[in-house]
């Protein structure tokens, strides 16, 4: 399964639907990084540096970022569903057809 780390928004429900699907979730917040404003390139870099694939609500910036820095651990992005256990399942079966994460960006939307 898959090593990831969630962004600041990203909703707890989820985290703990990903671990029951047996993927290795840390939290912004359990890395001790939360509420510090740190910039998402530094989120990215610091996922990168734990070998772990960033899982985010902020589309926007981090497909930018993803074109600027295409070596990293990988990216996950996910439009918003306000169904945690829905969004889980969405990204987890979107990992499982993905070999590496290294240097990719996985788009999971509500409705695929």
């Amino acid at each position: 399964m898959a090593r990831l780390y969630t962004d600041e928004h990203f909703p707890r429900e989820s985290v703990l639907m990903l671990r029951t699907l047996g993927h290795d979730v840390l939290t912004v917040q359990e890395a001790g990084k939360a509420n510090q404003r740190i910039p998402d390139d530094q989120v990215l870099a610091f996922a990168a540096s734990i070998q772990r694939a960033v899982v985010t609500l902020n589309r926007h910036d981090f497909i930018k970022l993803h074109a600027k820095q295409p070596q990293h651990a990988g990216i996950v992005i996910c439009t918003e569903n306000p169904d945690f256990v829905m969004l889980a399942t969405r990204i987890h079966e979107a990992l499982s057809d993905v070999e590496t994460l290294s240097g990719q960006l996985i788009r999971v939307y509500k409705n695929q």
